[in-house]
This record gives structure tokens, C-alpha cells and sequence, in this order.
């Protein structure tokens, strides 16, 4: 089935505002599909219902509006069903509650086939449908006639006070060319109870100077209902930016019934113009598609590096004219930056809320009661790394569901209680983001992962090996204790997945657990992958960024301080005992260290560390450029980017150097190489954009 539009195409302006609707469905079905998940824990929660029947009433009446009327009439079925539930007549069921979710997968396929894609939406839809009818007919014939043969409902909640609310809706000038018909909304508006319109038609101009695209009548109207404001102003939420709108109620007393007489037009009229000259403008935004904002981070990033070399070049010629507009362009660069960057942050909510879904249904395709909980779902993440995250989180659940989880029967015989709780967290680390997958299963079995992986050749059996290096064998390909394969998870790939998909991101892998406790998977990902704050560090005649989030100060180290520690790399600071790693010998440099040298104190996930620069230069707004996949193994650095000079410095990761010094994973052999080659080629151009 293919869902075509009773709307006469004008342009691509139709197209913009169809594509509009068709993300902001989307959006409504995610909060519809947690308020319905909701429910099926709470089914007596009239706010819950409400809010479910409001959200299908939007969909409905905004498809309708835009032409998506098989996608409308489908929804008026469900809307239908929760009007009998806000009217007590039904009660909210499991079997109500999954048929529902059933129903907005429909609706999402139904906006996949207007965008394009295939799918078989007429089948499903009529399938749905008559098991909604037959779930309906179970609670009695008066509410399976409603279903299948009342008109539209009106959306006044018969617990509120019916009043009278006074609407004035003029179109723009453009509103008819998106394709919207106005007398659709007017008739949305009737629904909701008892309607009285004027049309104002004194803004239509002579025959010869009139556009037939263009709206010149506005309408003043007096609707008696019991729906709240934002329940009518959601009428017009798709075209509210194109229009002129005001709802206020009318002076004087609440009507008791429908039809009570309304206050005089002009008084209130000139109420209402005083009242809305009295409030602050109303705060609005705007879609961007996601390729313009990218190319607009990338123009910025672009103006940053050519900022750099303009402070290079104010440095060297050293004449005030010069350097004085290079600092105004300084000045301006960083508040363009931070503003690019603040536009590109978004909260993980939406990621995480998508999840409740996918517990509720594989607990139940499972046998296993399973609750999931969300803490610091307001943390915010760049756009680009949260688009990428939502495979890597789905095989965690899939495995901690399948794997950790154990049956209810099992949890009891253990000591547990039978629902088991699987916990989504996300909280800001320096200039990082730790999102966190934890479960209170089974945990995992090191000896048992130890034991695999020497079967498969990955480890010597008399290996020395702590639980950190154990479990990461679980993140190899094709790794796996499952004993079988399960339609969920054990063949091995979904860990795989999550560790390509993290280090594409930049980011890093954590895994913590306790045998009978449970297990917890951090991932540890970069706050955005373009532009950060830096500091710029010399050794020798290289040049070196860390990150400015995880700096602490920066403090002098002498000879004097260093023959103190009796040849321990350890600085005292105020008192408190610092180690810290020298950069020069990390690198393998060779060359005799500096009189004086300087240490950048960090915080990191090991605790306070220093890092010992010959020199550091200051601050530097770093634009991040990937070295490409053949240096992921170089794990310490997380990029590199480009110096006023047009010299390459190379983004190093504070947390990651000290986890390298601390497993003993540094080998000169390996290491210099490949940072010498992988700068090599990052000057001859091979550095490429992030993602």
C-alpha cells in the first residue's frame, strides 16, 4: 500500500512542510509509545490516558490536514478506543496496550511508505484493525458500535468544566501554499463541541489584485468545550509558525452547558489585545536539516583553523593594527564555535525512552519480568554521536535481557526479587559522556570467558590476565559462551557490533562485573566529534592537544623537584602526592630533558594524573580531524588537528594514556612508528573530517 495525498502538490514548499509532519509524527510516536508503556504499568492513570488520546488526536488531525487521510482514518480507530477509555466504558488491558503498540509500528510504516519506502501497510492495517474491533467486542456491544460507527469524537474531557474560549486564527500569506486547507482546522475545531464562527473578509483586495494563492480571511471564533488551551492549541501545532493566533477564554464565568451565551466580540477583543501587548514574545523554532547544520559545523570548524593562523601571522608581524583585529576575530570565532556547538547538542532522552519499548517486548517473547529505569536522560550529547548510538545500546540490552537476566523462578531461588531491573545512565566526565547499560542478572562468568578464549587460541592457558583484559575478549568478533543460539542473541556478533560502532565514535569500552550481582557496560564517548577546547603542549619540536575539560592547573617541575622524589615520577602539589607520566619518555624521544619542565594536572577515571610537557603554549580551539581506521589501534590518541602554521599536533586522550601506562601497554617498538607515520600522513592531507 502506498499512502497518496488528497492535497494538490504545489511545489517544494508542500514537500518541506509533508516532511515536517512526518518528523514531527515520529516524534509523537516515541512519547506515544512511552505514555502507552506507562499505562500498561499504570492502567488507572487518567493523565496517562489523556495524554495517549491527546497524541493520537494529533496525528490523526495533522495527517488528515496534510493529506495523509489512510493514515488518519486508521489512527480515528485507535483515538476512538481512548475516548471510551477516558470515558470509563472500556478498561486499559495488556491485550489493549500491545495491540496499540502494534498499531503506531503501523503508523510508522504507513509514514515510511509516504517517504518512499516499501512496506505492506493495507494488509496490516485491516489485520489491526478487526483484532481491535474483536478486543472491543469483548467489552461489550455499546462499545464496539462506538468503534465502528460513531463520528469523530469531540476531545472535551467530561470531568472538566465546560467554558467558553475565544479564538482568533489568521492564516499567512503562505499558509495555502504548504497545501493546508484552513477550513479543516475550523472543522477540527467543531469537533470538540459547540462552535460559533465569524469570518473577517475585509483584508480581500480587487478582483485584478488578488492572489489566488494567498489567504485574506481571518476568523474570530467562540468555541464552548472543556478541553484545556494546549488541547486546542494543538489543532494548530503543524502551522502555528505560518499564522496569527490567540486562544483566551472569555471574561466572566465558565459556561455550564454547551451554547451559553458568549461576552460581546469588541470588549473582548480589546481584553485580549491588552492582555497579549502584556506578554513576552512567545519563544519559536525552526527544523534544519541535520546536512545543513553538519555543513555549517564544518564551515565554522574551517574558520577556526583560519583563525589560528591568523594569530600565527599577528604573532610574527607583531603590529597592533593587526593584532588588535585579530583578537576581535578571535573573540567572534569563539562565540560562533560555542554557539555551532550548543546548536549540535541535544538531550539523550529520546535515545533512551525508544528502549522501554524493546524491554517490554522481548520480557514478554522471554518469560521474564524486566523493568527498565533512566537516570540523567537531560544529558546532553552531540547530534552526530547520538544518531549512531542506538545500535550499540540495543545489542546491550539484547544480551543483558537474554544473557543476564535470569526467569523470575531463578531470581526467587537466587534470593532475588522475580522483576529485575536493567538501568540506562548517562552523566558528563570532563570532556567525555559515560553512558552506562547495568543489569542485576546472573553477571558474567570470567573463568568461563577465560576459558573460551583459550579454546579459540586468543590467550595461553597459564596466562596472567586481570578481569579487565578477560572481559575484553568479549568484545572480539564472533566470541560467545552462549551453549545456544537464540532468535535474541549468541552468535557473537552484538558485542562485536557495539565496539566498532564506539570506536568509530572515538570512544571507549568498560565492562564491570560480579558473578551472581550483575554487570555494568560503560560507554565513555566524546561530548561532540568537532571542535573542543585545547591546550597546546610542546616536547622537544612536537606539539601535542589535551583536552582543557580535563585540566585541573599547570604547575613547574625542576631538577630540584624531581631528585625530592628519589627518582619516582611523582610531583607534590599542595601537599597531595600526583604521579605523573612524561610525555618525552611515552614517546620514546631520546633526546635529554629541559632544565625546567611543566605538568599539566588532569583528571581522569584513575584519579588525578600529571603529564609532563616541555612547554605549555596555552590555549587552542581545537577542530578535530580523524587519522582514519588504520590507526585505531594508536588508541591513546583520539585525532589531530591543524596549527596556525599548517603543522599537525595530535589530539591525546588523557584517560586512555594513563590506562596504557598502567596495563604496561606501551611498546616503543609499536608505538613510535605508527605515531610518526600516522603524522606523516596526516600532513600530506589524509586527515579527513569527523563524522
Amino acid at each position: 500500500m502506498k499512502i497518496e495525498s488528497s492535497v494538490p502538490s504545489n511545489g517544494n514548499m508542500i514537500d518541506r512542510h509533508r516532511q515536517a509532519f512526518q518528523e514531527e509524527a515520529n516524534e509523537i510516536l516515541v512519547e506515544l509509545e512511552s505514555s502507552l508503556l506507562a499505562l500498561n504499568e499504570s492502567p488507572e492513570d487518567a493523565e496517562l490516558v489523556g495524554r495517549v488520546f491527546r497524541s493520537m488526536h494529533t496525528i490523526k488531525g495533522s495527517g488528515a490536514m496534510f493529506g495523509f487521510d489512510e493514515l488518519a482514518a486508521f489512527t480515528h480507530h485507535l483515538e476512538t478506543a481512548f475516548d471510551e477509555v477516558r470515558n470509563g466504558r472500556l478498561k486499559v488491558t495488556s491485550e489493549l496496550v500491545d495491540l496499540s503498540l502494534a498499531a503506531l509500528d503501523q503508523i510508522r510504516l504507513m509514514l515510511g511508505e509516504a517517504a518512499g519506502q516499501s512496506g505492506e501497510g493495507a494488509a496490516n492495517s485491516a489485520a489491526i484493525l478487526v483484532e481491535l474491533h474483536n478486543l472491543i467486542g469483548c467489552a461489550g456491544n455499546e462499545v464496539a458500535t462506538a468503534l465502528a460507527s460513531a463520528p469523530v469524537p469531540a476531545s472535551a474531557d467530561e470531568k472538566s468544566v465546560m467554558r467558553d474560549w475565544l479564538i482568533r486564527f489568521a492564516p499567512g500569506p503562505d499558509l495555502l501554499r504548504t497545501g493546508t486547507n484552513p477550513l479543516l482546522l475550523l472543522r477540527e475545531l467543531r469537533q470538540m463541541g459547540n462552535l460559533q464562527v465569524t469570518a473577517n473578509v475585509s483584508a480581500i483586495p480587487r478582483l485584478s489584485e488578488l492572489d489566488p494563492e494567498r489567504c485574506y480571511v481571518s476568523w474570530d471564533m467562540i468555541l464552548t468545550t472543556g478541553v484545556s488551551c494546549d488541547g486546542i492549541r494543538d489543532v494548530f501545532i503543524f502551522v502555528e509558525d505560518c499564522c496569527e493566533l490567540s486562544i483566551e477564554p472569555m471574561a466572566g464565568k465558565a459556561s455550564t452547558q454547551v451554547g451559553a451565551s458568549p461576552r460581546p466580540w469588541e470588549d473582548q477583543r480589546a481584553n485580549a489585545g491588552r492582555r497579549d501587548s502584556d506578554k513576552p514574545e512567545s519563544a519559536s523554532s525552526i527544523r534544519v536539516p541535520a546536512e545543513k547544520l553538519d555543513s555549517f559545523v564544518n564551515l565554522v570548524g574551517e574558520l577556526v583553523t583560519v583563525q589560528a593562523r591568523l594569530v600565527e601571522i599577528a604573532a610574527r608581524r607583531d603590529d597592533p593594527e593587526v593584532t588588535a583585529v585579530s583578537e576581535e576575530v578571535e573573540r567572534l570565532t569563539t562565540a560562533l564555535r560555542e554557539t555551532s556547538m550548543s546548536i549540535r547538542l541535544l538531550p539523550i532522552r529520546g535515545t533512551f525512552e525508544r528502549f522501554r519499548r524493546l524491554v517490554h517486548d522481548l520480557a514478554r517473547d522471554l518469560h521474564k519480568e524486566v523493568e527498565l529505569t533512566i537516570e540523567g536522560a537531560e544529558t546532553e550529547l552531540d547530534k552526530t554521536v547520538i544518531d549512531q548510538l542506538n545500535d550499540p545500546l540495543m545489542h546491550l540490552i539484547r544480551n543483558s535481557m537474554d544473557h543476564g537476566i535470569e526467569t523470575p523462578e531463578a531470581r526467587v531461588a537466587a534470593g532475588k526479587r522475580p522483576m529485575a531491573t536493567i538501568h540506562l545512565s548517562a552523566r558528563h566526565s570532563g570532556a567525555n559522556v559515560l553512558i552506562a547499560v547495568s543489569d542485576d542478572g546472573r553477571g558474567i562468568d570470567a573463568d568461563a570467558v577465560r576459558e573460551r578464549a583459550v579454546q579459540r587460541g586468543l590467550a595461553k592457558a597459564d596466562a596472567k590476565l586481570t578481569q579487565a583484559e578477560v572481559f575484553s575478549f568479549i568484545l572480539m568478533p564472533g566470541f560467545s559462551t552462549a551453549k545456544q543460539v537464540s532468535d535474541v542473541s549468541g552468535r557473537g556478533v552484538g558485542m562485536d557490533v557495539v565496539n566498532q560502532r564506539v570506536e568509530a565514535l572515538r570512544g571507549s569500552i568498560d565492562i564491570a562485573s560480579e558473578l551472581g550481582k550483575g554487570t555494568d557496560v560503560t560507554l565513555r564517548l566524546p561530548l561532540t566529534l568537532a571542535i573542543i577546547d585545547g591546550l597546546l603542549v610542546r616536547v622537544e619540536h612536537e606539539h601535542y592537544v589535551l583536552p582543557l575539560a580535563n585540566t585541573l592547573e599547570c604547575i613547574e617541575l625542576t631538577s630540584k623537584d624531581i631528585e625530592r622524589a628519589n627518582g619516582k615520577q611523582v610531583a607534590n602539589v599542595r601537599g597531595e602526592i600526583v604521579p605523573y607520566i612524561r610525555l618525552r619518555d611515552f614517546f620514546e624521544m631520546g633526546t635529554p630533558r629541559p632544565e625546567r619542565e611543566q605538568i599539566m594536572v588532569a583528571e581522569t577515571e584513575d584519579g588525578r594524573y600529571g603529564f609532563v610537557v616541555d612547554e605549555v603554549l596555552g590555549d587552542h580551539q581545537t577542530v578535530i580531524k580523524n587519522l582514519g581506521r588504520f590507526y585505531r589501534h594508536v588508541q591513546f590518541v583520539s585525532g589531530a588537528t591543524i596549527l596556525g602554521n599548517g603543522s599537525v599536533a595530535l589530539i591525546l586522550d588523557p584517560h586512555r594514556l594513563v590506562q596504557d601506562v598502567l596495563r604496561g601497554a606501551n611498546r616503543s617498538q609499536r608505538m613510535r612508528p605508527a605515531i610518526a607515520q600516522a603524522k606523516a600522513l596526516a600532513t600530506d592531507g589524509f586527515l579527513v573530517n569527523s563524522p
